[in-house]
Formats: C-alpha cells, sequence, structure tokens
C-alpha cells in the first residue's frame, strides 16, 4: 500500500508536489515546536507562554518556510545523495532556528519563548524534515526497483514433462521476467500435487475462475503434442481471460533447438475451427525433385512459401519471377543460405510482358510452372479495374502460352474462392483464368490445373496482420461489417494444397480445400483481441466500417452447376462443372482484350462475359445497422 502511495505521489506534477511537501513542513514546524513545549512544561502549559506560543508560530513558520526555499530543499526531491541532502536540511533547520530565535529578540522582546523550547524545536524540525524526505526517497527507490523487477504471473497449461521443465527455467531464470503460479492439466489424478513446487489448482474449466483468483497476467500453453482439437479447446477457455496467451514451441523445434522457454504468441491457425490438414504425398516430389520449377509472383506470400517447400524438395532449379525486386531479393538471400549451393535464380519482369515471358522460358526451360503473380486486393482492383484485366486476365493468358509454346509439364494456377459468383473485378478476373485453364487443357500438352482456396492466414494485406497492427497501437478494430464470413486456411495448407494439385493434374481440374465452416471476421477480431491480453469493446473497441467496394457478405467455394467430388487425399475435393467452349473462351478473351484497349467500361465488358459476375452494391455503416 505504502509502494502504491509512492508510486502515485511521484506521478504527480512537479508544482503539486512542492505545494504537498511545504504543507507537510509547515506542519513539522508546528508539530516540532509543540512538541518542544509538551517538553518543556508537560501537560501543563502556562497561559501566558501558550498565548505567546499562539501569537509567534505564524512567523516561526513563514521563516523555515523562506529557509527551505532559498536552500533549494522544494527543487531536488532528493535527486542528489543522501548525505548532500541531510547537509542541506540541517543547515537550512540550523539558520532557520537561528534567525527566530534573533528575529524575536530584535523584534519582540516580549513574545519571546524560552530559549530551551527554539533549541528543542529546531531539532525536532530538522528531523522530522529530513526524516520525511528520505522516508519518500527511500519508498520510491524500492517502487521503482519492485516496478523493474515486477515477475509476471503465470498459469502454466500441462503438468507433464514439458510443464514440469518450464517451470524449473522460469524458477532458476529470473531474467525471464515470469513467476509459475499454478498449473493446469486434466489428468484428475494430478490435482493437488506440485509441480517443481507449483501446485496444480484445477482442469481446462476452471481456467477463468482461477485467472481471476490468483491475478494471472499470462497462461503459458504446454502441451506441444496435444491434438488440435484439444488444443483449440482449452486455447478457446484461455481467451475468457484477460491474460496474454503464450506457448512454448513445437516438439520439432524443441528437439532442434533444445530451448522450451521460446514462447511464442498463440495465432489464429492455433484456433482453426478444423484441423490443420497436412498433405505428404510422394508423387509431389516425383514431380518436382530434379525439375527445374518457375514460380511467378515468386516474392508474395503465397509465392515465397511455394519456393520455400519446392526448395527442400531438390528441383534442378528453382526461378523466383516477380516484379518486384526486394522480396525476391531477399528470398534469394534465404534460401541460399538454408540450401547452401542450392541453383535458386532471381528473375524481374513482369507476366505482362510476352517477350520477358519467352526470354525466361528459353533461357531456364521449365519443367512446372506455379502461376501466383496476380493483383489480389478486392478495394484497389475495383478502383483500377482495367490494370486488374491486364494483369491477372491476360497476364496469365500470356504464361500459359508461354508454358506451352516451351512444352511446360505442368502448370498450376492459384485461384480463389472469390471467383465463385464474383461480386468483385478481382473475383470475376480470376473466374476467367479459371476458364482459361479449362480452355488451354482443350489443345495444349501442358496439364494445367487450378487450385481454389479462401483467405490466407497471414498474407501481405490479409486480416489478420491488419488486425494485429491495430491492437498494436491500441486500437480500434476495424470490421467491415458484423455478419461478415470468410472462409480460412493456413499459409502451409494452401502451399501444400497447390503442390498436390500439380501432382494430380491431368485435365484442367479445379482443386478445392475443404475449409470447414466459415469463420465470422467480427469472431477473429475478438479472439485476436482476447489472445492478445485485452478485453474487445472496454480496452480496444471494436468499429464497423460498412462493406468495402465489391466485397460480398459470404463468400461461396462451389458454383451451383459445380459438382464436387472427393479424391484420394482428404480434405481435398475437386470441382467439375460445364466451362464455355473453347471457341467461346477464345472469343470472350479476343473481345476483352479489344474493349480494354479500347477504354471501355471494364465492368460491363466482365458481365457480357461472365453471366455470374454482379457487381456488389456498396453498403454504409448505416445499411448494416438493423436499428437505422
Amino acid at each position: 500500500m505504502k509502494r502504491e502511495l509512492v508510486e502515485k505521489y511521484t506521478a504527480l506534477p512537479r508544482s503539486v508536489k512542492v505545494l504537498l511537501q511545504a504543507v507537510l513542513d509547515v506542519i513539522s514546524v508546528f508539530a516540532a515546536y509543540t512538541g518542544s513545549l509538551l517538553v518543556r512544561f508537560g501537560a501543563e502549559i502556562p497561559t501566558e507562554t501558550a498565548a505567546l506560543f499562539t501569537r509567534s508560530i505564524i512567523p516561526i513558520v513563514l521563516i523555515y518556510i523562506l529557509f527551505f526555499n532559498a536552500f533549494a530543499l522544494y527543487r531536488s526531491f532528493w535527486e542528489t545523495t543522501i548525505s548532500e541532502e541531510f547537509f542541506t536540511v540541517t543547515i537550512a533547520s540550523v539558520g532557520a532556528t537561528a534567525s527566530v530565535d534573533l528575529l524575536m529578540l530584535i523584534f519582540s522582546p516580549e513574545h519571546v519563548l524560552p530559549q530551551s523550547v527554539y533549541l528543542a524545536g529546531g531539532t525536532i524540525v530538522m528531523v522530522l524534515v529530513g526524516y520525511s524526505r528520505l522516508y519518500y526517497r527511500v519508498m520510491r527507490r524500492m517502487a521503482l526497483r519492485m516496478k523493474a523487477t515486477k515477475l509476471e504471473r503465470a498459469m502454466i497449461i500441462g503438468a507433464g514433462e514439458t510443464g514440469d521443465m518450464v517451470i524449473r527455467q522460469l524458477i532458476e531464470m529470473k531474467s525471464f521476467g515470469v513467476q509459475p503460479v499454478i498449473v493446469i492439466d486434466d489428468d484428475k489424478k494430478k490435482l493437488h500435487k506440485r509441480v517443481q513446487g507449483i501446485r496444480v489448482a484445477g482442469n481446462r474449466n476452471d481456467i477463468p475462475e482461477l485467472a481471476k483468483k490468483y491475478l494471472i497476467d499470462i497462461i503459458i500453453f504446454c502441451l506441444p503434442s496435444a491434438g488440435g482439437d484439444q488444443k483449440r479447446e482449452i486455447l478457446k477457455i484461455c481467451t475468457l481471460t484477460k491474460c496474454k496467451i503464450r506457448t512454448v514451441p513445437g516438439l520439432d523445434e524443441i528437439m532442434h533447438n533444445g530451448d522450451l522457454t521460446r514462447f511464442r504468441k498463440i495465432k489464429m491457425a492455433d484456433l482453426l475451427p478444423r484441423p490443420e490438414i497436412k498433405i505428404n504425398v510422394p508423387g509431389v516430389r516425383e514431380y518436382i525433385s530434379g525439375k527445374t520449377v518457375l514460380v511467378t509472383g515468386g516474392g508474395g506470400s503465397i509465392g515465397s512459401e511455394l519456393c520455400r517447400q519446392i526448395a527442400a524438395l531438390e528441383p534442378q532449379e528453382l526461378v523466383i519471377f516477380d516484379i518486384y525486386e526486394n522480396n525476391a531479393y531477399e528470398l534469394q538471400l534465404e534460401l541460399q543460405h538454408k540450401y547452401p549451393g542450392f541453383p535458386v535464380t532471381v528473375e524481374i519482369g513482369s507476366v505482362r510482358d510476352r517477350k520477358r515471358l519467352d526470354d525466361i522460358f528459353i533461357s531456364h526451360r521449365p519443367d512446372v510452372v506455379f502461376h501466383a503473380a496476380a493483383h489480389k486486393h478486392v478495394p484497389l482492383m475495383e478502383a483500377n479495374p482495367a490494370e486488374a484485366v491486364n494483369n491477372n486476365v491476360f497476364g496469365t493468358l500470356n504464361t500459359a502460352e508461354a508454358a506451352d509454346r516451351f512444352n511446360v509439364k505442368r502448370f498450376v494456377l492459384i485461384s480463389t474462392d472469390k471467383a465463385v459468383h464474383p461480386s468483385s473485378v478481382m473475383g470475376a478476373t480470376k473466374q476467367l483464368d479459371e476458364q482459361l485453364i479449362q480452355y488451354m487443357n482443350t489443345y495444349s500438352k501442358t496439364q494445367f490445373v487450378a487450385v481454389r482456396f479462401g483467405n490466407v492466414l497471414g498474407s501481405n494485406g490479409s486480416v489478420i496482420p491488419i488486425f494485429q497492427k491495430q491492437i498494436e497501437n491500441g486500437g480500434p478494430v476495424t470490421v467491415t461489417h458484423r455478419d461478415i464470413t470468410r472462409y480460412f486456411m493456413t499459409i502451409p495448407e494452401a502451399v501444400q494444397l497447390v503442390l498436390q494439385a500439380g501432382s494430380l493434374a491431368q485435365k484442367g481440374e479445379i482443386f478445392i480445400l475443404d475449409m470447414g465452416a466459415p469463420v465470422r471476421i467480427d469472431d477473429v477480431a475478438r479472439s485476436l483481441i482476447r489472445l492478445s491480453g485485452y478485453e474487445p469493446d472496454v480496452d480496444i473497441k471494436i468499429e464497423y466500417t460498412g462493406l468495402r467496394p465489391g466485397e460480398k457478405l459470404f463468400e461461396e467455394l462451389f458454383l451451383d452447376e459445380e459438382k464436387t467430388e472427393k479424391t484420394e487425399l482428404g480434405g481435398i475435393l475437386v470441382g467439375c462443372s460445364k466451362s464455355p467452349s473453347p471457341d467461346e473462351v477464345k472469343r470472350n478473351l479476343e473481345w476483352l482484350r479489344e474493349q480494354i484497349d479500347a477504354d471501355a467500361d471494364v465492368r460491363k465488358c466482365l458481365q457480357a462475359v461472365l453471366k455470374t459476375y454482379h457487381p456488389a452494391p456498396v453498403l454504409t455503416r448505416d445499411d448494416e445497422d438493423p436499428s437505422k
């Protein structure tokens, strides 16, 4: 309690602290001279002496305050050494006492108190004034020291071997700044037992109550081998608290680094409403290993992860093609560091440049092409529709035709769920891309295939990094609509799906990841806020800004007429739809190019060639609120 009062006092403005110190000194002088009278006369102070004291105490107090001010006792606040401060207080007190005695003798000899009263009073003033400043300094230092060394109170999830090792390291190494307080485990046999002296206080259902009872600051998840369902259930309970949530590394990272206390933040991938799909089929390595692989858009979120996973499959050469040199160069350095001697080449250019594409295909003769180059941001493409068509549609056509001319064995297109009943220019261009792939497959010896998936967690410009940055800045977190939902997948899932699609490619299929139920973006925002240790709408506000141009409330994975079939791999579906005839696709592309070159209305042109494209109306904040 004393430390808290000192912290509050220290935080006050300097002018307020000066005033409070002066008031305390006034009280000290009054108490000192009152005490000296009591010492001199006992409980029965003579009436005349009491009257003299009453008339002279105000001048006495003023003299002391003037001396204290002259000796800068209201400026230092014990910021210099204790000996210097004590010497100053002593000199000021002695000077003030002598001045009081002398001035009373000169100007009011009839009002002079006994000399012993001045001597005792001055001594007591010196002690009280010095002690008050010394006490403040000592308490301030203690408060700062305790604040600097304050340990976060931790709840450990898991009383097994990993939890035991984490607790031991945290106890032995205070530098982590974390103090284990209680342990949580679902094993009834471990309840009330101790792990490294820390009690197992309850099971997963007790987490919210125990977090409040024990004033927990941070929850550390120590179940690296936990199954996906178990992990998600426990983490969802943890988000009901106001604690920060961290987890130990996975078992593979623990084995590699031997470090359990490199805690990481919980990621949204840990809370996906379905198990993360893992694909590991020998067929992927068979068509990558020893081959030359070209990745367009290789510096982007999906493209760069593709390059990382491809590099691990030992291709003969990896060619990273991107228009933005910085990301591609950094990726090249990363891969060369991780795989010394690995043949990775960066080529800079645009898929809209047919001659540049020809040069690359002639130089490297790729066996496999992954086409990830595209403009993907929906609102930006609504504002720049011609650029979207030129890059996403005709850039894809240029790359696909180059693949056909130079006898590429496999061509894998990265598509999106926004291509299904598109409401945006970006989504419309991706549906045209899917038709283009199926058209190319009708006459080319290259095996063309498309991969369609939802929002990718953590990709550049995606909602999760935006939310995280907004939370770091203290909010608000902006959500376009209360009811908007999206399908989510992790970057590794997306890339594994793309790689697997290449091994299954036969006749222009569109492969789709079974992503379970869609997730409300509002729920995602609230979960991220809780994972960061804050309370939504209390610590971090959520604002609803209205749907952006081209944005839909709900995304779909399949067209109405599209029949889906399961593949031999669990979690991957193949969409079977009746595509326009090759001649119709060819005519549509030629006509669309003519219209774009003639500066025609791009949206009307897209509607003319795509019956399923219906531009979305733009909703405002008022439109989304039923009460308005």
